[in-house]
């Protein structure tokens, strides 16, 4: 589920503006999995624009007082959560964590990064979402500790079938501020994307392991 429509719909203005996000239909991009993609999407670059930055910080922080109050611990997923888990944990007063992609080789090896106790209500913070993977593994982590994992908040969300059904299958609520439909909205108001790529953005969201350009 999105936060609210108003503010969904001005995130996606800022990621098309600031190229975080980048529509190219006819020219695919290929992601690390094979898959070929219309749109590539980095929210790191977020953190290079102090405005944009802010609100979804602001954002975060009113997700989370509205739909996880019991929350004792933020934590980010390496590596696009980390800076934004820290600046959502600033604004609420709350201490903060970070889940690495993989254990460390050396010293403690540890996964989880910083000071967090058994049973404490913990809330992740992602920049992206596309088939809920990596961020569920995230979730299995803290779990694996004993904490409380209350539920995800993210940037922004493909909408895959095959993420919905693995949130729900992990039993992890997530929150997104903005997600595919509302920035496909945005993009062709705006003039981002013709209406007639319109059909083809779309359709690449319901195949993407199949999807190309010239189908």
């Amino acid at each position: 589920m999105i936060l609210n429509k108003e503010s969904a719909i001005k995130i996606a203005e800022s990621l098309l503006q600031i190229k975080a996000i980048k529509l190219n239909p006819t020219s695919p991009f290929q992601w690390a999995s094979g898959w070929n993609s219309p749109i590539y999407c980095d929210n790191r670059k977020t953190l290079s624009y102090p405005s944009v930055r802010t609100f979804i910080r602001q954002q975060f922080a009113d997700a989370i007082e509205e739909h996880y109050p019991n929350v004792e611990v933020i934590a980010g997923v390496a590596t696009g959560g980390i800076a934004l888990g820290a600046l959502v944990a600033e604004a609420l007063g709350l201490p903060f964590i970070y889940i690495r992609s993989s254990s460390k080789g050396h010293g403690m090896q540890n996964l989880i990064e910083g000071d967090v106790q058994k049973k404490q209500n913990v809330v992740v913070i992602e920049d992206l979402i596309s088939t809920g993977g990596s961020s569920l593994k995230a979730v299995t982590a803290l779990r694996e500790n004993e904490c409380n994992v209350l539920g995800m908040v993210a940037i922004f969300t493909y909408g895959f079938e095959l993420s919905k059904n693995n949130f729900e299958n992990a039993k992890c609520k997530l929150i997104t501020l903005s997600d595919y439909d509302t920035m496909l909205e945005t993009a062709v108001k705006s003039g981002y994307v013709s209406e007639s790529a319109l059909s083809s953005l779309s359709e690449w969201r319901k195949h993407p392991d199949t999807w190309n350009s010239n189908t």
